[in-house]
């Protein structure tokens, strides 16, 4: 195992604490934002069974953000939505990717991330804000101050994406979940740290949770871009980790109510399996998690989207 026994698991705690300004940074930065204006075109992919379109909304500061909704075919609604983010380095892919929810019957909205979707699945949203110097990769990306930090717009983007699900006449607002893996999974608990209108919650192998543990336990990356920046800027390690802490999940985990599933890996070196507890046992709504002891970052991989869809409609996550 890369990390804690599952005993020291049950047991440990984040060391991780929210600054005193915490709520009034995100509520400013959420209410700071436009309209959301958003827009949808039909995509024709000749599935017959899902309908497909390029929907684009403004993210953070109005620049325009792309996802693809898809929704089963010949239905009107409402529908219950699954707004869904990316892991690190991916964009929303390609239209005849990811055919799940469409295909269970929800309203899918999966959502491009700014400034990636180039490292191992299309995307087309660009990060237009100007930034100082970082390591490569986006998680140094203004690091030093948390008004600049890349998440902060990408956080922002995310909630957004939310709200434009449930503008949509097809989606049943009251019915609205949000998923993801690694940074997905921690783009999702930041939403439900943020939101109090979500239906549920599905975090696999959480990335961007308990940075602290996490930079001290693992030499992977994308962690690794931190230790990497540390080490040629020296002396700004205070600064950095109190950036850190206005996107650390263990902190939105603490105000989240939806009921949420998790999932961890015990040989997982990306995402070590103490810093997912740290954010699980600091979530304060319902919880369950999946512990896959065998595997590394892949965490349950097709099992985890099974027990996801299971969870999101009532039914039993399996053990």
């Amino acid at each position: 195992m890369t990390d804690l026994s599952p005993e020291q698991l049950a047991t440990y705690r984040s060391s991780v604490t929210a600054p005193d300004d915490f709520d009034a940074f995100w509520a400013e930065t959420l209410s700071a934002q436009g309209d959301l204006d958003v827009r949808t075109r039909e995509v024709p992919t000749n599935l017959r069974t899902i309908t497909t379109y390029d929907l684009t909304f403004r993210g953070f500061g109005g620049q325009e953000v792309h996802a693809w909704l898809r929704v089963p075919a010949g239905v009107e609604g409402p529908l219950p939505a699954v707004v869904q983010f990316v892991g690190y380095g991916g964009g929303r892919g390609h239209e005849l990717e990811n055919l799940l929810w469409a295909s269970a019957g929800f309203a899918h909205l999966q959502m491009d991330t700014r400034g990636q979707g180039s490292g191992w699945s299309l995307g087309v949203t660009p990060d237009e804000a100007p930034s100082p110097p970082q390591v490569p990769g986006v998680l140094t990306r203004g690091i030093l101050d948390p008004a600049g930090y890349y998440y902060r717009r990408l956080f922002t983007d995310a909630v957004r994406a939310v709200d434009a699900a449930r503008s949509l006449d097809v989606v049943d607002g009251d019915r609205v979940h949000v998923v993801g893996g690694s940074q997905g999974g921690g783009m999702s608990l930041a939403v439900a740290g943020l939101r109090r209108d979500l239906a549920g919650v599905v975090a696999f192998v959480p990335f961007l949770c308990d940075f602290p543990r996490a930079v001290r336990v693992t030499d992977a990356f994308p962690y690794r871009e931190i230790i990497n920046y540390l080490a040629v800027h020296r002396g700004e390690e205070e600064q950095v980790f109190r950036t850190l802490a206005y996107f650390d999940g263990v902190n939105f985990a603490a105000r989240a109510t939806a009921p949420a599933l998790f999932s961890v890996a015990l040989r997982d070196a990306v995402c070590p399996s103490s810093t997912v507890y740290g954010a699980y046992h600091n979530y304060a709504g319902a919880k369950e998690m999946k512990i896959w002891e065998y595997n590394g970052h892949e965490g349950g991989a097709i099992l985890d989207e099974e027990n996801a869809l299971r969870f999101l409609t009532g039914g039993a996550v399996t053990r």
